[in-house]
């Protein structure tokens, strides 16, 4: 149940009779409302550990995708930051695509993937990822409207497949978190998310060993030993988290570190719902959300010495908790509801039903 997740809530809100199609479904994992919707799967969900290596099984993706039957179908929205934008719709119906980002790993961030990668699967990038570009671009014919989480994401939708896109920023529930009063404030710094290397964790743990100030970092992911194994006496590295935890951090650091480069990033939405400042790489969804020098600051190379530059900014910062707060709302989930509700009666020009 992450951001891509929680987009597919609020569709279902939207669309409250809608089937989902997917790849891989682990009833376990998904929350009660997804699942009261009739959901299929691809062959790939029949595929040996899917659920768990489901990402071994991307070159089988674009035929699993052109085999689903959409007949039946007036309108098919996919949302994606994969190929699931490659299905081939039944004219006349209408195919809106709410994209996340272009396929990460073969677009923008390839040459990062390709790196950090093992030697086999460097081997295999090269011309797997040469027929998966040749395979996207032709797929973007396939949808009728884009629809990116983000300007970023806009401009690479325009740039890779040279399309137009309409923005409109994904759902947070900023309803869940809650400042709390300035005597309840800790003396740490936090970082929260998925700990891969795209999202440079290691920059965050080693600006704080070289600050010897406190970093709390709440995630897991393939970086966590590493991370773990380089930490100084100063950093704490807590793993994954239940929500209740992460309410608790979030409302009481001192500012969230952010120093990845996101699509959108719903994190430092969450953090300003909690009345906290941001720290942030200034690339990617960061800059559309947080408000430099008001709700957080921006470092704009990814190196230790920004990023410990940018802490001593913000310790500087005359930071108003209510201005982060009133930011996040900005982004609230009712807020994504309404404007895609209006995007697709006007796509369409078919008035939804008030139940919906």
């Amino acid at each position: 149940m992450r951001g891509g997740e929680k987009v597919l809530e609020a569709l279902c809100d939207i669309f409250p009779t809608a089937d989902i199609y997917t790849h891989v479904f682990d009833p376990r994992a998904i929350s009660d409302k997804l699942k009261a919707h009739r959901i299929q799967t691809t062959f790939i969900g029949s595929m040996p550990y899917a659920k768990k290596l489901y990402k071994r099984y991307l070159p089988l993706m674009p035929m699993a995708l052109e085999q689903i039957d959409l007949a039946a179908y007036d309108l098919v929205i996919s949302s994606e930051s994969g190929p699931a934008k490659g299905i081939i719709p039944t004219s006349p119906a209408m195919h809106v695509c709410y994209c996340h980002s272009p396929m990460r790993y073969i677009w923008n961030m390839y040459n990062r993937y390709y790196e950090s990668s093992g030697l086999m699967t460097r081997l295999m990038m090269p011309p797997m990822a040469h027929y998966l570009r040749t395979w996207d671009v032709a797929t973007a014919n396939r949808v009728d409207e884009f629809v990116a989480n983000s300007t970023t994401v806009a401009h690479r939708i325009r740039s890779y497949y040279r399309r137009e896109a309409s923005v409109i920023n994904p759902p947070v529930d900023t309803g869940a978190f809650r400042p709390v009063h300035a005597s309840e404030l800790g003396d740490y710094y936090l970082m929260v998310g998925e700990l891969v290397s795209y999202k440079r964790p290691d920059l965050a743990v080693e600006a704080f060993n070289r600050l010897k100030a406190k970093l709390v970092v709440i995630g897991g992911g393939e970086m966590l030993d590493h991370l773990k194994k380089i930490a100084g006496p100063t950093v704490t590295i807590l793993g994954s988290q239940p929500f209740d935890s992460l309410k608790h951090h979030y409302a009481r650091c001192k500012a969230l570190i952010f120093p990845g480069e996101e699509d959108f990033g719903i994190v430092p939405v969450e953090a300003m719902a909690s009345g906290r400042p941001v720290i942030a790489y200034g690339r990617g969804g960061a800059t559309e959300t947080v408000v430099a020098n008001k709700t957080g600051v921006f470092f704009q190379n990814q190196t230790v010495e920004e990023l410990i530059d940018a802490v001593q900014r913000m310790e500087k910062l005359d930071f108003n908790p209510t201005d982060a707060v009133s930011r996040a709302a900005d982004f609230r989930r009712e807020v994504f509801i309404n404007r895609f509700r209006t995007f697709i009666e006007r796509a369409t020009g078919t008035e939804l039903a008030a139940s919906a």
